[in-house]
């Protein structure tokens, strides 16, 4: 197997694993929440650490701790943000027949704290690496981002599917900020512009004067936005969102 081909299948392994894992925590108990979102935030500062030791080095190894460690950054936001830790000022569902500026302006109370959360994050990785030979890191940690935030914006807009099954109960309001519709305007720019961005990524993984950890870096971040595009892809085509995931939240009704 060749360098990339291995990078994009531990990319692939991690995206499909943290996220089963991150969706398994929030239906544990109350006790179980408060001791991963303790041990998340300890990972989250230990990946900062990682991300400044790794930034200068410039081999395989590198590529893979900074992708690995900018992972365990996006996780503490998303583990915050499921558990309810840092959502927003707004805790309660939409009233019926919201629409325009003030559904936008409701809907982005939800999530204030968790954006802001997640600004502060990416601003402490990109001065962290600023300027480093290793880019890894912060090019992971922009692409989750991005394209979360494409997402959001999708699911706001309107898509066939909401997923609403990966929201535990506690956050059950978020639903009525979502909008079901076939699909939306937003989605063929979101979906064109990060394939565009793909190509380009994909261009230097492939490139013959890139050395070996520039190649693996390349591929892995390529693969991270794949996935992204392919999760964009879910929210519109009929299919079952929920199969890959299924070990980790078949425990829903029940709960």
């Amino acid at each position: 197997m060749t360098d990339t081909s291995i990078a994009i299948g531990f990319a692939i392994f991690i995206w499909w694993f943290s996220t089963g894992i991150v969706i398994l925590l929030n239906r544990m108990s109350r006790t179980a929440i408060r001791l991963s979102l303790v041990l998340s935030s300890l990972l989250g500062v230990a990946a900062l650490v990682g991300l400044g030791h790794t930034a200068q080095q410039t081999g395989v190894a590198g590529a893979y701790c900074a992708f690995t460690c900018a992972l365990l950054a996006w996780g503490w936001n998303e583990l915050s943000f499921l558990t309810g830790w840092i959502t927003g000022p707004r805790t309660s569902a939409l009233p019926l027949g919201t629409v325009g500026w003030p559904r936008f302006v409701e809907s982005f109370r939800a999530v204030l704290w968790h954006e802001l959360g997640i600004l502060l994050v990416g601003l402490a990785i990109v001065a962290i690496t600023w300027d480093a030979p290793n880019q890894v890191g912060t090019g992971t940690y922009l692409v989750l981002w991005t394209m979360r935030t494409s997402a959001k914006l999708n699911l706001f807009f309107g898509v066939r599917n909401l997923s609403e099954e990966f929201l535990p109960a506690h956050l059950a309001y978020l639903e009525s900020f979502f909008r079901r519709r076939r699909i939306n305007a937003f989605f063929f720019f979101a979906v064109a512009a990060a394939s565009a961005c793909l190509f380009v990524l994909v261009a230097g993984a492939h490139d013959a004067l890139n050395s070996a950890a520039h190649a693996v870096g390349y591929a892995l971040v390529a693969t991270m936005l794949a996935l992204a595009i392919l999760e964009h892809l879910l929210l519109v085509l009929p299919l079952d969102t929920t199969a890959l995931w299924r070990w980790a939240i078949r425990n829903r009704t029940q709960a």
